[in-house]
């Protein structure tokens, strides 16, 4: 199948982007990358009266890496996130999720921002979002604003993104030193839909856990951050009370979880399965906090890197938008 008819708009600025947004409202959307909005256009599932492209809109495509955070523009695709030396000496977690995300040609074209926009329960980068603590950069017509992440996600596929708002940004937070990280997921075929995933993160103080929270992938309505501190806190990693904090956890996450079942897989069998996931990254993200991050001098100074966005490379990638 084919879209029905639109109008295609291609801003220049943001400011434009915003100006054509505010003047269509709700009868418009925003194509980025479009690896969600195209697929959705083709099946008549929905069909918005103008394309708001923004591919031509300067100043989105960069990367900037600060000692806070790592702040990803609206036309960063997610390979181009994925091979950054630099986001990822400043936040490992970004790549160990990234090379879940769908298949390279996806990625290659997906934004990571469109992704985010998107609100998919199921999607990676919603729950990185959430376990980085970080914020979504908004631009409208009465000027910018930020969204933390609780604030942003209100439900499946719904956020508190404006019809007349573009989300330019992210930033993903850095995690303080001594921090180790891990994402893992469960698919019938690497590249589809987890039906369940799980990332964390595990600081170690002084040869103890201080601190340790998890978020997840298609076993929650909308992304959410568990404290996994409870179980873990004073704990020291391979010790003899660590199994039984180990396994506390993997019950913390058990009764957090509320997945939906499906063709498949039932609701059960996402729930073992997010536990299991749980139960092997934890480890694993306990012992990187007690190894040297890659290139860990990196990052003490800010540094931004621009990707290149050509204009022809709208069909194919999340879009910038609440779809």
């Amino acid at each position: 199948m084919k879209p029905a008819p639109f109008e295609h708009h291609a801003p220049l600025t943001v400011e434009q982007a915003v100006s054509v947004l505010n003047e269509v409202g709700h009868d418009g959307k925003v194509l980025a990358g479009g690896q969600s909005l195209i697929p959705i256009l083709n099946m008549r599932l929905a069909s918005p009266a103008h394309l708001v492209d923004i591919n031509r809109v300067a100043g989105l495509d960069t990367i900037e890496v600060t000692p806070e955070a790592v702040r990803v523009g609206a036309l960063v695709r997610h390979a181009g996130l994925e091979r950054s030396e630099e986001a990822y000496a400043a936040l490992p977690l970004l790549r160990q999720a990234l090379v879940n995300v769908a298949h390279p040609a996806i990625r290659n074209r997906g934004t990571t921002v469109g992704s985010i926009a998107h609100a998919d329960a199921a999607g990676e980068m919603p729950a990185v979002l959430a376990l980085t603590d970080g914020v979504v950069e908004v631009a409208g017509p009465g000027g910018s604003r930020e969204v933390a992440w609780a604030d942003f996600f209100l439900g499946a596929l719904e956020t508190s993104l404006g019809a007349e708002e573009l989300a330019v940004a992210v930033r993903f937070g850095r995690f303080p030193a001594g921090t180790g990280t891990a994402f893992a997921e469960g698919a019938r075929r690497h590249g589809d839909y987890a039906m369940a995933g799980v990332g964390v993160a595990v600081t170690v103080t002084d040869g103890v856990v201080s601190a340790a929270r998890a978020s997840f992938v298609s076993v929650t309505d909308v992304p959410s951050v568990l404290d996994l501190g409870p179980a873990l806190h004073g704990v020291q990693p391979g010790s003899s009370a660590w199994s039984a904090a180990l396994e506390g956890a993997a019950e913390a996450v058990h009764a957090h979880v509320e997945p939906e079942g499906d063709i498949h897989a039932s609701a059960d069998y996402r729930r073992m399965l997010v536990t299991e996931l749980t139960r092997r990254v934890i480890p694993q993200a306990a012992a990187r906090a007690t190894t040297p991050a890659p290139n860990a001098a990196f990052g003490r100074e800010s540094a931004v890197t621009t990707l290149s966005s050509t204009p022809n490379a709208a069909f194919g990638g999340e879009g910038a938008s609440d779809d």
